[in-house]
């Protein structure tokens, strides 16, 4: 098995051009699933002798471990995709995960701020940053530093609103992807697809701020730079995903602890917002890059739940 595990995510590379994320997870769950098959000492079970048994047993043993039913229901997802693949391949007869059913899941709503909250946070940004300086300097950093990444971080924050952008989007982004004039970006999204995307009047300012952040950054680190990245660090290499993340933490504690704000949250409010001022759902999907206009349709029970919250609060007989 572990032969067609690895012309799998090689088709998964090289054919349907799958993200280094998906390829981690995926790999990362068929190996599981091989190790719970043929744990050292046992006769590794061939491709051939896979049931449907064999598969409920395994998604039996994940829950007893105590994982979440979409984690299960995930791995799930990665066995069915590796099975047919096989089929496809003339390994199999039929796919062994044919038989199993998936998880029941609970419908979850996001849980999104309010506009007047959201503008709340990011005009606070800079404010809040900048009281952060003596209180949490990085060992070591030149004392400018923060003076230079509050305004990349207000960039960051404002894009990630302003245009509904996922993380890796945004991290991926470079300087020949933004349309600085047009107020434009060329993003490349899930898949290698591509779309264009605009961005407001407060992300072009904070955006405008940043320009010079960054040629600084890259002038203070010759020679170990991305250049072509729009998003650096302080030692002028890409952004990563989970520095964004940090960001976002930082700035959400200082504004309001009691919020519970991630990277993914500033893309939940894009949508809902738009939605909210009577935005076309369509127009939201190609916006948002979703290949399905089901994975949008769910900002609607989220203006939903704002509305019924707003009626409870104000009508005298609620």
């Amino acid at each position: 098995m572990k032969e067609e595990i690895a012309k799998y995510i090689v088709y998964l590379r090289s054919v349907r051009n799958a993200s280094p994320s998906t390829l981690s997870n995926y790999q990362l769950d068929l190996e599981q699933f091989l190790g719970y098959l043929s744990p050292p000492g046992v006769k590794a079970v061939a491709l051939d002798e896979i049931d449907h048994r064999l598969i409920r047993e395994f998604l039996g043993h994940l829950h007893d471990r105590g994982l979440q039913k979409s984690s299960i229901a995930r791995k799930l997802a990665s066995l069915r995709s590796f099975f047919k693949f096989c089929v496809r391949e003339g390994r199999l007869a039929q796919s062994p995960a044919r038989l199993v059913s998936t998880p029941k899941l609970p419908k979850r709503i996001p849980s999104i701020l309010s506009t007047e909250e959201m503008n709340v946070f990011l005009d606070q940004i800079t404010t809040a940053g900048e009281g952060a300086v003596p209180q949490r300097p990085r060992p070591g950093a030149p004392e400018d530093e923060s003076r230079l990444l509050v305004k990349r971080d207000r960039a960051i924050l404002e894009l990630l609103y302003a245009s509904g952008l996922r993380v890796s989007e945004l991290t991926g982004l470079n300087v020949a992807d933004v349309d600085r004039k047009g107020m434009m970006l060329r993003v490349l999204g899930k898949g290698n697809k591509e779309r264009i995307v605009p961005f407001g009047s407060k992300a072009e300012q904070a955006l405008e701020a940043y320009w010079p952040v960054r040629a600084e950054l890259l002038y203070r680190a010759p020679g170990r730079t991305n250049p072509e990245a729009v998003f650096l660090n302080f030692a002028g290499g890409r952004l990563t995903k989970r520095s964004v993340g940090r960001i976002v933490k930082k700035y959400t504690r200082l504004v309001n602890v009691n919020w519970d704000i991630h990277p993914h949250s500033l893309r939940h409010a894009f949508a809902t917002h738009l939605l909210a001022d009577g935005a076309d759902l369509r127009a939201i999907q190609e916006l948002l890059g979703h290949a399905s206009l089901s994975t949008t349709q769910k900002y609607t029970h989220a203006s939903i739940r704002q509305l019924m919250e707003v009626y409870d609060k104000a009508h005298p007989r609620a």
